[in-house]
């Protein structure tokens, strides 16, 4: 008797556009959303807030790093957009090593610290937001470059998505 696995439902992530296009203008327009609604603070006061303005420094450090590390690591092959260039090579070093969308997660880490820094509730919300934004971007991104480099399953296997050691 074969035993029968359930299959996990597919969600349809579109394209929008030929190389993503659409996905770079949203992120443009969450991370406005992120930084604008940090002048609505502060909500909290007192030790918590001095407490979260040192995490929120840390976390946007820790972001700007995974950014620059994403950057530095991709040189010629780094393109806003989703759809990996023509040319490219699979990167699995350096910040690719921590996690397989350094720069996504890195954009993650700092709109939750800006958050925290400027204790600002909005702009924590929009920074959960910009996470699950860039969790499907990622999901669109990795359709792609699974359909090109043959070694991108073992790639994904092994590291992580946005977050190191986390996610």
């Amino acid at each position: 008797m074969t035993a029968i696995t359930p299959r996990t439902p597919r969600i349809h992530i579109p394209d929008l556009g030929p190389r993503g296009e659409g996905w770079v203008a949203l992120q443009a327009v969450f991370f406005v959303a992120v930084i604008g609604t940090g002048i609505a603070g502060p909500f909290w006061a007192g030790p918590v807030r001095a407490i979260g303005a040192i995490a929120g420094l840390a976390l946007m450090a820790g972001g700007i790093a995974l950014i620059a590390g994403g950057v530095v690591a991709l040189r010629r092959q780094l393109t806003a957009f989703p759809r990996p260039v023509d040319d490219g090579r699979l990167i699995e070093d350096g910040a690719f090593g921590l996690v397989r969308h350094p720069m996504y997660g890195g954009g993650v880490l700092f709109a939750i610290g800006w958050g925290l820094a400027l204790a600002s509730v909005p702009s924590l919300l929009c920074g959960v937001l910009i996470g699950l934004f860039f969790d499907l971007k990622s999901r669109r991104e990795e359709s792609w470059l699974g359909d090109r480099f043959p070694t991108y399953a073992e790639y994904r296997r092994r590291t992580r998505r946005l977050i190191p050691w986390i996610y």
